[in-house]
C-alpha cells in the first residue's frame, strides 16, 4: 500500500527557549544523534519511503544540510515550509499536493517511540479512516485524552482539567487519503490552532477512527521540554550502551 510520511519539526520551541531562539529543537542533539533521527527512523521502520519535512524559513536550510534529499539513506525526503504554526493539523494542509491520493502516517518532529517490534505495529497494510497511537502516563491533562468504554472510543479531550483516562494520543497518526478534506472544515480553536484532536473526532464520528495501546514493553517521550529531552537522552544511553543497540539509525548501511 502507497503510505507517504510527515515529520512535522515547526512550531517555535517556546518550551526550550532559550536555545530554540537559534535553532530548531528538532536538530538538539538527543543523546548522540540530532533529535529528529529518531520520528525519520521510526518513518524508515515502518517501510516508508517517501517522506515530507515540514519546518520554518529560519530553518529548513538546516534539515536540508544534515538530510539532503535522502538517497543516502534509501528513502526521498521532500521539505516545506511552516510560514506560520497554526496547529498539528496543518501538517495536512501544508502537505497536501504531497499525500495526493495516499494514506499519510505523520509523526510530531520531538516525539520518540522505542519498542520491540514496533515496526510491525505502525506499518498499514490496510486503512479505511484513521488510526491513532496511545500510551499511559501519569499527567493525561497534558494530552489528548480518549473516553474508552468497551474497547471503543467515544470522544477524545484535548488537555481535558477533569480525569477522563490514564491513556494519551501520542504524535502518531496514520490517516486515509480523505485527510486535508477533513481538516479543511475544522474551524481554528481559541488558541488559533487547527487541532489534531478536532481532526480525529470527524473519523471518529463517521466510525473510522481505530487506536493501538502501545503499553508494557513500549517507550513514548515528548522530548519537548527540558527534563523530557534529557530523560529521553539517558535511555537512549542506557539502551545503547548495556544492549549494543543503535536507536535511532538512519543508515541503510549500518
Amino acid at each position: 500500500m502507497d503510505t507517504k510520511g510527515i515529520i512535522l519539526a515547526g512550531g517555535y520551541g517556546t518550551r526550550l527557549r532559550p536555545t530554540t531562539k537559534i535553532i530548531s529543537k528538532h536538530l538538539l542533539p538527543l543523546y548522540d544523534k540530532p533529535m529528529i533521527y529518531y520520528p525519520l527512523s521510526t518513518l524508515i521502520l515502518a517501510g516508508i519511503k517517501k517522506i515530507l519535512l515540514i519546518s520554518d524559513k529560519s530553518n529548513i536550510h538546516n534539515y536540508k544540510k544534515l538530510l539532503g534529499n535522502g538517497k543516502k539513506y534509501g528513502i526521498n525526503i521532500e521539505y516545506e515550509e511552516q510560514v506560520k504554526p497554526e496547529g498539528i493539523a496543518q501538517s495536512f494542509l501544508i502537505g497536501e499536493t504531497f499525500i495526493k491520493n495516499s494514506n499519510c502516517t505523520l509523526i510530531l518532529g520531538d516525539n520518540f517511540f522505542y519498542g520491540h517490534k514496533l515496526s510491525d505495529k505502525i506499518k498499514i497494510k490496510t486503512l479505511d479512516g484513521a488510526k491513532i497511537f496511545l500510551h499511559p502516563v501519569k499527567n493525561p491533562n497534558n494530552y489528548g485524552v480518549p473516553k474508552i468504554e468497551n474497547n471503543k472510543i467515544k470522544k477524545i479531550y484535548e488537555k481535558p482539567k477533569k480525569f477522563i483516562s490514564n491513556y494519551a494520543v501520542t504524535g502518531l497518526y496514520q490517516y486515509d487519503k480523505n485527510v486535508a478534506k477533513y481538516v479543511k472544515t475544522l474551524k481554528k480553536s481559541k488558541r488559533g490552532e487547527y487541532e489534531i484532536t478536532d481532526l480525529n473526532n470527524i473519523y471518529l464520528k463517521k466510525g473510522k477512527l481505530k487506536y493501538e495501546i502501545l503499553g508494557k514493553g513500549y517507550t513514548w517521550l515528548d522530548a519537548g521540554t527540558f527534563d523530557d529531552l534529557l530523560d529521553a537522552s539517558l535511555y537512549v544511553r542506557t539502551i545503547q550502551q548495556r544492549q549494543g543497540i543503535l536507536i535511532g539509525n538512519i543508515n541503510k548501511n549500518t
